[in-house]
């Protein structure tokens, strides 16, 4: 089996026309798809400091709104890289290392960082990002291998970045609703959890297709 070089994360966002006028827009402005994987670390870089904020301001909810949002924008920014590379034309094999890399260091950064917010565990945050680099090094390794869309969760990347702003949320409302103990540390406990179960479902399928293949 050849090593597969670009397998594309299905994501059904891009089929909507919004997506497709927004990337068609970023398309003419003349805007590289690389420039917008360099942006969405520039993203997870200010989600990661507004996280690291919440620890140090006595009224935190606009830094947890802050880390919700620029989240998301990582997430677009991630999602409009290669639908502008294909929009252009410009697809490429050094595109893919813009895509891969960035993203690595992205969810370095907004992890680790989500290990020193209001509420955390920095141990919580280093597990929390080597499992979500393992992740992603799992998914590579199979490409190469020849298994191919390797993006089943329960905490792919997506899932991991939403649940996360999930908890930003419960944990900015709690404040001023209902206040819960280290509510934020059972958020990356939760995501650990089901990080270890998607990094074990991704090796079992990739050594049940090759056998599959090799049987």
């Amino acid at each position: 089996m050849k090593p597969h070089i670009s397998d594309r994360r299905p994501i059904s966002a891009r089929n909507s026309k919004i997506s497709q006028n927004i990337a068609a827009l970023l398309t003419q402005t003349g805007i590289s798809p690389n420039s917008i994987s360099i942006a969405s670390m520039i993203f997870a870089a200010g989600a990661g400091g507004s996280l690291v904020a919440t620890k140090y301001s006595t009224n935190n909810e606009i830094w947890w709104i802050s880390s919700i949002v620029l989240i998301i924008l990582r997430l677009l920014a991630n999602m409009f890289d290669g639908m502008v590379a294909v929009e252009s034309g410009k697809s490429s094999a050094i595109g893919e290392l813009y895509n891969e890399l960035p993203d690595r260091i992205s969810d370095a950064i907004i992890f680790i960082s989500a290990g020193f917010a209001s509420g955390s565990s920095p141990h919580l945050g280093y597990i929390a990002a080597l499992l979500a680099i393992l992740i992603a090094y799992t998914r590579t390794l199979g490409n190469f291998m020849g298994v191919t869309q390797l993006f089943l969760g329960p905490m792919a990347k997506s899932h991991r970045m939403f649940t996360l702003s999930a908890f930003c949320l419960l944990t900015a409302l709690s404040q001023n609703i209902f206040e819960i103990q280290n509510l934020f540390s059972w958020g990356l406990l939760f995501i650990i959890t089901g990080s270890v179960l998607t990094f074990l479902r991704r090796v079992k399928l990739i050594v049940v297709t090759l056998q599959r293949h090799n049987g």
